[in-house]
């Protein structure tokens, strides 16, 4: 049955979830070589790291492939649905529940990364600074954080339009989004079209706010974490990467 007013929904919500990995794989999303390449990055400047906390780790996609270059991986993620398909994904490695700003494992690890802008949910520089913090807490001496950022706000194109389709066995999918400025945030409508063979067709809208922070305000985060920090230009997405490295200690 077809729904005449898409349902609304959130980017935390079980259907995006489910849908969230088809329709950004047709979007040339590369979770296998953007791995690979921040496995560099990491192993560039802590060439002893075995272990590696992916935050805000969505499906586990990007951790499938961590979990083949780092003897020990694990994941915090905010939403249950995604959680639930990680878990599925990587029957054997822990994916925690936990909100970026406040989660607590207990330990620290060579590397945490940050990645599909998931950064960029936060508020405000405020908020920011505290999932930096958090995030520094958990690296060992020496350790690297790796965060993707949302697009700075002298590159954001107000308006910006984008189209997707992907197609698997008994089930298409469609993807529209529409970006506006909002002040300091982008506001982000995305309407997914749902068509499966056993279910019919289904429609369902999503609502995101990402904040647009400043290059300065990312480095005043990671500065304020205690972290020395590095901005790449390029990353996967053209958004860049920035690259925290904590305190060694004492020799």
């Amino acid at each position: 049955m077809t729904s005449a007013t898409p349902r609304p929904a959130t980017a935390y919500s079980d259907e995006h979830a489910a849908v969230y990995d088809l329709i950004h794989t047709a979007r040339s999303r590369n979770w296998a070589a953007e791995a690979e390449a921040i496995t560099d990055l990491v192993t560039a400047r802590h060439p002893r790291a075995a272990s590696l906390l992916d935050v805000a780790c969505g499906t586990g996609k990007h951790l499938e492939s961590f979990a083949r270059r780092f003897p020990h991986v694990e994941g915090v993620e905010l939403s249950d649905g995604m959680r639930r398909i990680a878990r599925q994904r990587l029957p054997r490695t822990t994916v925690h529940h936990g909100d970026m700003r406040t989660f607590d494992l207990g330990r620290t690890y060579s590397a945490l990364t940050c990645l599909c802008f998931s950064a960029a949910y936060m508020t405000n520089t405020d908020e920011l600074g505290r999932a930096l913090r958090t995030m520094a807490r958990h690296l060992e001496p020496g350790g690297v954080l790796v965060l993707e950022p949302w697009w700075f706000p002298e590159k954001f194109l107000d308006g910006f339009v984008a189209a997707a389709v992907a197609e698997e066995k008994g089930r298409a999918v469609s993807r529209l989004s529409h970006s506006v400025r909002d002040g300091n945030a982008t506001r982000m409508t995305v309407r997914y079209t749902v068509a499966d063979s056993a279910r019919g067709i289904s429609e369902f809208t999503t609502y995101e706010v990402l904040s647009l922070f400043g290059a300065d305000e990312y480095r005043a985060a990671f500065r304020s974490a205690g972290l020395t920090v590095t901005y790449l230009e390029g990353g996967p997405n053209g958004r860049g990467l920035f690259v925290g490295v904590s305190p060694r200690g004492a020799s």
